[in-house]
């Protein structure tokens, strides 16, 4: 199979099922911010973490990929389709979502509560964990806008949701495994 088509030299890409819409389409917007965001797990999975990190970033990879894919799919077509054949996918459900609640848990019984916003940064690996909790933050945006266009499954905004703030506790729990001292945010400025 070549990678090049040129099918989209025009400025159009398909989407499963064989509909060509613009490539600055919000669905495309939405998968393709998916795409940017499933890089950076990977590029934060490439950090100096423990192993135990790592493969919940692995399976956070494989599932953005689902993610993608649920919304690549055209929705007036009933099933995902590649070259006439049925593309099968298992769609995100509410156990992902409840999966990543757990490791949120699993993370929080070791850090100490909150008390202020946190200025991201410390170590590469927790800035690395902050960028992509935001480019989460933009996904979850992006598809949000899309859902007000078209129908888009529950369960990948409340993922999405959930990833973020996964990403946000695990930056915690990264800073305190490397001994970074988190910068609290004080709004209050000293008068000059």
């Amino acid at each position: 199979m070549k990678i090049y088509t040129k099918t989209g030299d025009s400025g159009t890409t398909g989407l499963f099922g064989g509909t060509r819409v613009p490539k600055h389409h919000f669905r495309i917007q939405s998968y393709g911010t998916l795409d940017e965001l499933n890089s950076w797990v990977g590029m934060l999975r490439d950090q100096p973490i423990a192993e135990m990190h790592r493969e919940q970033l692995l399976q956070v990879q494989h599932l953005l990929f689902t993610a993608g894919a649920m919304l690549a799919v055209d929705p007036e077509k009933a099933a995902l389709k590649k070259g006439g054949s049925r593309l099968q996918i298992t769609p995100l459900m509410e156990a992902d979502v409840e999966g990543l609640e757990r490791a949120i848990d699993a993370l929080e019984v070791s850090l100490p509560p909150m008390t202020h916003f946190i200025l991201p940064g410390g170590h590469p690996s927790v800035s690395t964990c902050h960028i992509t909790r935001t480019v989460c933050r933009r996904a979850e945006r992006m598809t949000t806008l899309l859902g007000e266009q078209s129908p888009v499954a529950p369960e990948i905004l409340a993922y999405l949701n959930r990833l973020s703030d996964y990403l946000f506790v695990l930056a915690r729990k990264l800073s305190a495994e490397v001994g970074a001292h988190e910068i609290k945010w004080i709004p209050e400025r000293k008068q000059e």
